[in-house]
C-alpha cells in the first residue's frame, strides 16, 4: 500500500488518542528511523526515552529469537528461568531488595500506590494519602492520572481515584504542610520529564528522605524515565545520596520491548497472595529482554557514556544560547531540555521534522531531548546543524 492508503486506514480505523503527522515509520537502526517513503530521521525522542540501545539493536533481536524458541509465556503461576536471573541482577545493581515485573510504567506505579497503601493499612492505622507534586507525570490509568500533577487532567474521567495531594516541586515546606495522620507516602520523579525536565534539587530530595524517616512514611521514586543510565548514573537516586523505599522503572529497561518494574525494600514485602498480579507479569520473553538490556548497559559502559554525551550536549546548547533564542538549559545525562524565547515549542518541533529531526515539546516554549544512550558526537553535531538552521531566524545577533 502507498502512504495515502496507509493514512486513510489510520484516519478511519484507529481510535483517535493523539495528533500524529502523516508519516508511517517502518524500520529503524541505531539513532535513525525510516518511513515508508524511505526518508531517514535522526531520532532524539528515542521512543519517548525507551530505545536506550537505539533502534533494532542486535542484542534484543537475538534474545527475542532465542527466547521465543524456548519459552514465551509460562503464566504468572510459575517461576521461570529468565525471571529469576533478571531479578537477581537488577536487585544487585540497586538499593532495593524485591521486585515485581510488569509491562508498563503506569502498571508499575499502580503497584507502588497499592504497596504504599498496604503499608498504611498495616503500619499507619489505615493511612492512605500519597503526596505527589505539581507538573508530575505518573501514568494514564485512573489512579496514576489522579497522582499526576497535570492541572488540565483534573476534570477528566471523574471520579478518579482519590487520596492524592499535590505539593510544589522543589518546595520542602509545601510538602511538610500536607503531611497528616492520613499520609502513607511521598511520590516524586527526581527529574520531571513530561513536566518539562525539571530537576529535583539535592536539598529537596534529601529533605524528603529525612521527612519520611521522621514521619514513618515511604519515599517513592518514579524513575520510569530516569532509570538505567539515562541521567549519567545507573539510577537517578544515586545523584542525591539517598535511598528510596520504593522505586519504579519502565521505558528504557526493555530497550523498546514493553517492560516495567516495581522495586521495594525487604520490609515492604507485605502483599498477601492475590493482592498484586497480572497476566503478563514476569513473562519469560520480557524477562530475557530486560536481562539482555541491563547486561548491555553495564557491559558497554553506557552509563558513563550517557554522562559524557550529556555533558557534551549541554555544552553545545550553551554555545548555541550565545547566538540564538535558547535559554534555561537543564537536565541530567541524556535527559535534557531548553526553552525558546520567541518560538512556540510545537512550531519548532514541526520545523525540525521537515528537516528529518525528531524532538519533543513537553511545554509551550520547551524542547526536550532524550536520545538513545548510544548517541555519539557525530549525531550530536547533526542535531546542532538542524537546530541552528531552524533557530537562525530568531538570532539574538540580528
Amino acid at each position: 500500500m502507498n502512504k495515502s492508503e496507509l493514512i486513510k486506514i489510520a484516519n478511519s480505523r484507529l481510535l483517535t488518542v493523539t495528533s500524529r503527522p502523516d508519516i508511517v515509520m517502518c524500520k529503524g537502526q541505531g539513532m535513525y528511523l525510516y518511513d515508508t517513503e524511505d526518508n531517514c530521521y535522526l531520532d532524539f525522542i528515542g521512543g519517548w526515552a525507551v530505545n536506550c540501545l537505539g533502534h533494532s539493536p542486535r542484542v534484543i533481536a537475538d534474545v527475542l529469537a532465542e527466547q521465543s524458541r524456548t519459552l514465551i509465556n509460562a503464566s504468572p503461576s510459575f517461576y521461570n528461568l529468565p525471571m529469576l536471573e533478571y531479578a537477581a541482577l537488577l536487585t544487585e545493581q540497586c538499593c532495593l531488595d524485591r521486585v515485581f515485573f510488569a509491562s508498563t510504567g503506569a502498571e508499575a506505579n499502580e503497584g507502588a500506590i497499592k504497596l504504599a497503601r498496604k503499608y498504611g493499612q498495616v503500619f499507619k492505622n489505615g493511612a492512605f494519602e500519597i503526596i505527589t507534586t505539581q507538573y508530575s507525570f505518573h501514568g494514564r490509568t485512573l489512579a496514576t492520572m489522579a497522582a499526576t500533577g497535570k492541572q488540565q487532567w483534573e476534570p477528566m474521567f471523574e471520579p478518579k481515584a482519590g487520596g492524592f495531594r499535590k505539593a510544589v516541586f522543589n518546595d520542602l515546606d509545601s510538602v511538610k504542610q500536607m503531611i497528616s495522620d492520613k499520609t502513607c507516602a511521598i511520590m516524586i520523579e527526581p527529574v520531571q520529564g513530561e513536566g518539562g525536565v525539571n530537576v529535583a534539587a539535592t536539598e529537596f530530595v534529601r529533605g524528603l528522605r529525612q521527612l519520611c524517616d521522621q514521619e514513618n512514611i515511604l519515599l517513592i521514586l518514579d524513575e520510569i524515565q530516569t532509570g538505567l543510565g539515562r541521567t549519567g548514573k545507573l539510577f537517578c537516586y544515586e545523584h542525591y545520596g539517598v535511598e528510596p523505599d520504593i522505586m519504579t522503572l519502565g521505558k528504557g529497561i526493555g530497550g523498546g520491548y514493553p517492560l516495567a518494574a516495581l522495586l521495594a525494600k525487604e520490609r515492604l514485602n507485605i502483599f498477601e497472595t492475590g493482592e498484586q498480579g497480572g497476566t503478563y507479569t514476569g513473562q519469560p520473553l520480557a524477562m530475557a529482554v530486560g536481562l539482555a538490556v541491563l547486561k548491555e548497559i553495564l557491559g558497554q559502559g553506557l552509563v558513563e557514556h550517557s554522562r559524557k554525551m550529556g555533558e557534551l550536549l549541554m555544552a553545545m546548547l550553551t554555545e548555541l544560547s550565545s547566538h540564538y533564542e535558547i535559554e534555561n538549559i537543564r537536565g541530567m545525562g541524556l535527559l535534557v531540555a531548553f526553552d525558546l524565547t520567541k518560538t512556540k515549542g510545537q512550531d519548532f518541533v514541526t520545523k525540525c521534522l521537515q528537516d528529518r529531526l525528531l524532538i519533543n515539546s513537553p511545554k509551550e516554549r520547551s524542547i526536550r531531548l532524550m536520545p538513545p544512550l548510544v548517541v555519539n558526537e557525530i549525531e550530536l553535531e547533526e542535531l546542532v546543524v538542524v537546530l541552528k538552521k531552524n533557530l537562525a531566524g530568531s538570532s539574538r545577533l540580528g
